[in-house]
């Protein structure tokens, strides 16, 4: 087998225990929560006690726990995450239709985000103490800033003082702006930081004086040579940026009214509907270990170092 081929085959245990761990912990904090999910299925204000037992007994929460963590397990074993106690349609289905605008605003985010904090890193890498203090300013008030805040504050500009947005997100290009850009304010502040300190480290290195003895200009050196060496960097801190912005969406959907996996797995802690909760941390996690395997096989790519110790 191919260096690549095992290097992959020693990572799917690991998926494997994530995927059931995250599983077994919503499981337990479900059972952990009060209230009758039973109850919460049925959607009626009163409903009789034989309906609840029956309705139970249909949702297998009459069984001894075990029992219902091995069904619950060997469901999501075969692919079926179940029905939803409050839709009453496959869980499947709620995920895939919060699924893509969840992930279509965390990679608005992200991509707006890197845009801005290249050239922001970039233009004040070493630089004096005056514009270095002006730039930590305004990150540290960006990362400190509540999610929900800036969302506000943009959306009381921008939709109903300018009207230059709409109030409720939708599905549009224009509707998507605002919370991008609530999305990524904070991140913006984070990956500047971690940016400028690799910049900073790379221009002092013997290289980069080689490429400045060459003739090399300045803006040059950075962009050539100095920002290339800022890559682990950002792929090892891309991982924790993706997760921020999947766990921020679900602050920024309600702010603007936007449909999403965020809003989706908010109304079902809300409602006790297990098999959505479930669906959502399962899917999730499956999305993390895949993007920590995908940013593992970026280091080999990037470093030469790391190709060659698995070979």
């Amino acid at each position: 087998m191919r260096p690549a081929g095992r290097w992959l085959l020693g990572r799917l245990p690991r998926a494997v225990i994530v995927l059931v761990g995250a599983a077994t912990v919503t499981f337990v904090a479900f059972h952990l929560l009060p209230g009758d999910p039973a109850r919460v299925s049925l959607g009626t204000p009163n409903p009789t006690a034989q309906l609840v037992a029956t309705t139970r007994h249909q949702m297998g929460l009459d069984r001894p726990l075990a029992q219902q963590y091995l069904v619950f397990v060997g469901r999501l074993a075969r692919g079926d995450l179940g029905m939803s106690y409050q839709l009453h349609e496959p869980v499947a289905g709620v995920i895939g239709r919060g699924l893509w605008p969840t992930v279509e605003l965390a990679l608005a985010a992200f991509a707006l985000a890197v845009v801005v904090a290249v050239p922001l890193a970039v233009a004040t890498a070493g630089r004096r103490r005056a514009s270095a203090a002006l730039s930590w300013t305004v990150e540290l008030v960006l990362i400190s800033s509540p999610s929900f805040w800036i969302g506000i504050l943009l959306l009381t500009l921008f939709s109903f003082d300018l009207r230059l947005f709409p109030v409720i997100s939708g599905t549009s290009a224009r509707g998507l702006v605002l919370p991008a850009v609530t999305l990524a304010a904070s991140i913006v502040g984070v990956l500047t930081q971690i940016l400028r300190e690799g910049l900073e480290r790379a221009l002092d290195e013997p290289f980069t004086t080689s490429a400045r003895a060459r003739g090399s200009g300045e803006t040059g050196v950075r962009l050539r040579h100095g920002l290339r060496h800022t890559l682990i960097p950002l792929l090892t801190t891309s991982g924790w940026i993706l997760g921020a912005l999947f766990t921020g969406s679900v602050v920024v959907e309600t702010v603007f009214s936007r449909q999403g996996l965020g809003r989706v797995a908010a109304a079902a802690i809300t409602g006790r509907d297990l098999p959505t909760v479930t669906g959502v941390v399962v899917v999730s996690a499956l999305a993390f270990t895949v993007l920590n395997i995908t940013l593992d096989a970026a280091y080999h790519l990037v470093d030469p170092r790391l190709r060659e110790a698995a070979a």
